[in-house]
């Protein structure tokens, strides 16, 4: 008789990331206990917290999962492409990544709408995948103007999330169509941003700071 082996269980980690989307897509992340989570994902609550601190924690780590399996997706064929072709291309991917979840992002965009410290903080861990998303699509994201960029790329994406939960269609076209429709208002925005900051010194004014000077009775003056 064959030797039958029971399937390993997945690691504590990745139980306790299913259990919290799972129970997202139940009810609100403001109800979400972590005795509850433990017990879901069957793991005590010393290894949960072993691995986590907080829900937002649980969170973090699924999105980072997200950005990871994008990046793992490769830019394929895209990359002589314009530079909003590839970032379409990233972000659809994004999105396909999240079909599973669906019903739980819908609860979090829910909760966030009525939590603004909740916002906030979603706003932050959306800012830090964007900017990875917008390495992935080559653009830079460094330095004042690729934080500006990351910012807006969160808010833009956040729109589309909205339209893409009530899209049935398996082609996602209305998705689709949003997505291209905010990608090129924010190229627009973005261009104008390039030439507010490419903006020529000499337009602005600058004030020189003069080294004070001792004359001949020892009094301070100002350098002319």
């Amino acid at each position: 008789m064959a030797n039958e082996t029971q399937p390993s269980l997945s690691p504590p980690r990745e139980r306790v990331i299913a259990a919290f989307m799972a129970l997202l897509a139940e009810q609100p992340i403001e109800r979400i206990d972590l005795a509850e989570i433990a017990k879901r994902a069957e793991v005590s609550l010393a290894d949960l917290r072993g691995e986590f601190s907080t829900t937002l924690s649980i969170l973090a780590a699924h999105m980072k999962e997200i950005d990871r399996t994008v990046l793992r997706g490769g830019a394929g064929d895209m990359a002589q492409e314009p530079a909003r072709e590839r970032l379409f291309d990233v972000l659809m991917r994004r999105l396909e990544t999240h079909a599973p979840h669906r019903e739980a992002v819908r609860s979090l965009l829910r909760s966030a709408t009525r939590n603004p410290p909740l916002a906030v903080a979603l706003n932050g861990l959306a800012v830090q995948s964007q900017q990875w998303m917008l390495a992935a699509a080559d653009i830079s994201a460094s330095g004042p103007k690729g934080m500006v960029r990351a910012q807006g790329l969160a808010l833009l994406y956040a729109s589309v999330l909205r339209t893409w939960l009530d899209d049935t269609d398996p082609g996602l076209a209305r998705t689709m169509a949003a997505l291209d429709s905010a990608l090129a208002r924010g190229q627009r925005w973005s261009s104008m941003l390039d030439d507010l900051l490419s903006v020529p010194s000499r337009l602005c004014p600058t004030r020189t700071r003069r080294r004070p000077r001792r004359d001949d009775a020892g009094e301070e003056t100002v350098a002319a």
